[in-house]
């Protein structure tokens, strides 16, 4: 073994060395020169014995032969600092970690002179543990004792880690760096926003307390003037007292009236000032107050809710007393009433009185005082509290019992004490709606025990059924078609659509009449409103291609029932069809039902089933689409059958124009008497070269809804137009005669043995008719109307309900148009309808099939 100086070949790879060894360091250790160079031993500790670090490594320094001068090992290496001489990225590094410049050295011809020294300099080359592997070659040199002139060199990273450039690394550093600083910029730039965001926070939480701090003040000064106002009340009482014996009877009454005037005096300066401040407080708040539109007298305008609204005025209870009137902003202010305070001795001496909300209470009162109506006159004993309250007062509402020493009055509610009730209004378009849901507004006076009419929409206040009819005349320019709609809305906010009819496109916007009917069990806070519906968005988005005739009597009408009645409402989607049909019995799936043991789906689905014997008003309603010029010659008609022990009978039809490669909708209405286990079911009848396709969906265009009232409470009648004197040629207001088709009933029946054309009433209640007619007419309008007049032949008719319809489809041989309403009925009323023809000629009236009336009545 040589130590020290190794020259050869064979110093440059150690025939030792393992594959696995070779190939560890051969990436980090390019083959060199066969030069010789110089190996510098590991550091020994003080002990003589190698340092145990593992991270520390002996380093091979490549030495030229004859190297001379400062480049050489064993003469200290300059440290220049210089920036002057630095070039490249590495002068990003801090002085101490540059590169030295290094320093040439030649022996002989091996000089190089000139600007070729640059290019020429022999670097460095660094293997990775080479001083490991040379002591595994020379085993001797790790036994030397003695310092040793090498360098150390300390790796703090672990193999397989530094394999990143120096150069690339300080590149990658630098673009972090700048990274980071635009990511601190950001951050600062969200910091400074959420400052800002909690600065205006806090303003406006201080603004908000400030108006809280506000608002208790006027209270607490109210309460103040409140305890003013009685303390002056008691020093009038008291006064009174001493003047009734001291003084004249004058002084009396004028000390008595100065007394009154500063009570008033105060309890108007407590209320105004609260009232006045409080106005403040909101219009300082920079909010601008939404309005309710129209409310009625007894309404005010309700802001606390998330859109105003009106509600009724509050009414005040037994025992308290009015302070400030309901206005359109505020409600009405009532404060409970001090009987204490207003009659001292209502107790008696012995007896200590003490003011509850409503009443007062006596200390130590015994059963035989109660019995002998200590309380006093309109006030009662109330055991459970074990105190004297107020009897209530039932104004203008019937008292079913009075108040007594021991009970108090009971008042019967009218709704309550109602088995049927009816309600109808007026329908206009909405301002500022537009398509594709077009709100329409529902219009109408209202005691409010009802309903009311809140912003076009109808809210119902009682529990019950409800059958709704909506005659509706427009002309529209939309493609395809303008489809009406029916919609309940739930109090929490979840609807569902009761019924739908398209009205299809025609030629030159002619004016086109339809019925919108449904039925629903409704509860307190349900909402009912009407829209137009285009859903191929094909209108524009003004008024310009729907013009909705305004001036039709009563279009909308309503007919509710108490729950009381037994009546049962339900409601079924009809199934889609897949194919085209002719001849279609439609396929139903119930949608709700509000007591399935009564009514409910045959096996089939194909119809209605009753379990008792009652009357039933139905209303079925089914979008179609056409294809064919037979669909528009011919039409279609819908048919409804009652099935009685097993045999099936047409009980009435409706008409419909059809229509080529269009929507549209057919819809038939009647009411019926229906034994136990009778069966309704229905019909479309098509032209044998008319493809028909039948659509049902959940948005209510294909509903059948019915109710379903016991015969106790309920009947029915059915009649068709008469042969007799039917109205043609140039018609104006002629009255239609009618045959009647059901048995006599009680309760209304045809004014004659025979045709005629009154409906007289024997019987107190409310009313709903259908009306359809199927005529061949050149009018240019022509106008349907259902009139009621009382027992008195001197009274005027008046109008119930109206339909107008316009020219005749083109292509089509017949027309239709028909009505619905409901309305109330005394003993002794009489309804009859009429037919007008503006600008043209009634041809021909159908009276075998198509044109006929139904008439449900219930008890009042």
């Amino acid at each position: 073994m040589m130590s020290g100086i190794c020259t050869g070949v064979h110093c440059q790879r150690s025939p030792f060395r393992s594959e696995d060894h070779q190939s560890r360091y051969s990436v980090y250790a390019p083959r060199r020169p066969s030069v010789p160079y110089t190996v510098i031993h590991p550091q020994n500790s003080r002990s003589g014995s190698p340092k145990e670090n593992p991270r520390t490594i002996t380093a091979e320094v490549f030495t030229p032969q004859g190297c001379t001068g400062r480049g050489c090992h064993g003469s200290p290496r300059p440290t220049n600092n210089d920036t002057k001489e630095c070039k490249g990225i590495g002068c990003k590094l801090p002085a101490r970690m540059r590169q030295d410049p290094k320093q040439h050295s030649c022996v002989g011809d091996a000089c190089i002179t000139g600007s070729d020294v640059e290019r020429s300099r022999l670097s460095f080359v660094h293997m990775q543990d080479r001083a490991e592997q040379v002591l595994g070659e020379f085993p001797e040199l790790g036994n030397r004792g003695g310092p040793s002139t090498g360098i150390q060199l300390t790796c703090d990273l672990k193999p397989g880690t530094n394999e990143v450039h120096s150069e690339d690394a300080l590149v990658l550093h630098l673009h972090l760096a700048k990274g980071q600083d635009k990511l601190v910029a950001q951050l600062q730039g969200q910091q400074a926003e959420v400052k800002q965001i909690q600065s205006t926070l806090r303003e406006q939480q201080s603004a908000l307390l400030a108006h809280q701090r506000e608002i208790l003040d006027q209270q607490r000064i109210m309460f103040e003037k409140m305890e003013e106002v009685k303390t002056q009340y008691s020093f009038l009482l008291n006064s009174v007292k001493q003047l009734s014996v001291q003084g004249p009877e004058g002084v009396t009454e004028s000390h008595l009236h100065g007394l009154q005037s500063q009570v008033r005096t105060y309890s108007q300066e407590a209320f105004t000032m609260h009232k006045m401040n409080m106005d403040a407080s909101v219009t300082d708040a920079d909010r601008p107050l939404l309005g309710c539109g129209s409310c009625r007298a007894d309404e005010y305008c309700d802001f606390s809710a998330d859109r105003p609204r009106c509600e009724k005025c509050t009414v005040c209870p037994p025992g308290f007393f009015l302070v400030a009137q309901c206005s359109i902003h505020a409600d009405r202010i009532c404060q409970d009433r001090d009987e204490c305070l207003e009659m001292p001795n209502i107790c008696k001496e012995r007896n200590q009185c003490l003011n509850t909300p409503g009443g007062f209470r006596c200390s130590d009162v015994s059963e035989r005082e109660v019995a002998a109506g200590m309380c006093g006159h309109s006030y009662f004993y109330n055991s459970e509290m074990e105190e004297c309250q107020a009897c209530t007062e039932c104004d203008s509402q019937p008292m079913t019992s009075p108040c007594l020493g021991t009970s108090d009055a009971v008042c019967a509610n009218p709704s309550e004490s109602r088995l049927s009730l009816f309600w109808s209004g007026s329908v206009d378009l909405a301002k500022g709606s537009e398509f594709p849901d077009k709100q329409l507004n529902i219009r109408g006076n209202s005691d409010g025990s009802l309903l009311s009419s809140t912003d076009g929409w109808i809210v119902l206040h009682q529990h019950g059924l409800v059958w709704v009819d909506h005659n509706l005349a427009l002309r529209h320019g939309c493609r395809s078609f303008v489809q009406a709609c029916l919609r309940l809305n739930a109090s929490e906010g979840e609807g569902r659509d009761l019924s739908g009819m398209r009205l299809e496109q025609r030629e030159g916007k002619s004016l086109q009449s339809a019925s919108v009917s449904a039925a629903a069990a409704v509860e307190p806070g349900h909402v009912l409103y009407l829209s137009l519906k285009s859903v191929t968005n094909q209108c524009s988005q003004d008024n310009e291609d729907v013009h909705l005739q305004s001036s039709l009597i009563a279009p909308f009408s309503l007919l509710w029932l108490s729950h009381d009645t037994g009546a049962v409402a339900m409601t079924a989607q009809a199934v889609a069809s897949a194919h085209y049909h002719t001849n279609y019995r439609p396929a139903f799936r119930t949608s709700s039902i509000s007591d399935p043991y009564m009514v409910g789906l045959t096996h089939d689905n194909r119809g209605v089933r009753f379990r008792e014997s009652g009357t039933v008003k139905f209303v079925l309603q089914q979008a179609l689409y056409s294809m064919g010029q037979a669909c528009i010659s011919e039409g279609f008609y819908l048919l409804a059958y009652v099935n009685h022990n097993g045999s099936s009978a047409e009980l009435t039809r409706a008409f419909k124009p059809g229509v080529h490669y269009r929507d549209t909708s057919i819809s038939l209405t009647a009411a019926t008497t229906v034994d136990s286990g009778d069966m309704l079911t229905f019909e479309i009848l098509a032209p044998a070269q008319c493809n028909v396709r039948y659509f049902g969906d959940d948005s209510g265009i294909s509903m059948l809804s019915l109710v379903w009232i016991p015969s106790a409470v309920s009947t029915a009648l059915s009649a068709s137009v008469s042969r007799k004197s039917l109205p043609s040629g140039a018609v104006r207001n002629k009255a239609l005669f009618f045959h009647q088709t059901t048995p006599a009933v009680p309760q209304v029946a045809l004014a004659g043995t025979k045709d005629h054309r009154e409906f007289i009433f024997r019987e107190a209640g409310t009313a709903s008719v259908a009306l359809d007619l199927r005529l061949i007419h050149s009018c240019s309008l022509i106008k349907l109307t259902l009139l009621q007049q009382s027992g008195s032949q001197k009274v005027q008719p008046a109008p119930v309900a109206q339909q107008i319809s316009g020219h005749m489809p083109e292509g089509s041989v017949w027309a239709s148009v028909g009505l619905r309403g409901s309305f109330q009925v005394r003993n002794g009323t009489v309804i009859f309808a009429t037919v007008d023809c503006v600008r043209g000629r009634i041809n021909q009236i159908a009276h075998d099939a198509g044109s006929s009336i139904s008439i449900l009545w219930t008890a009042a």
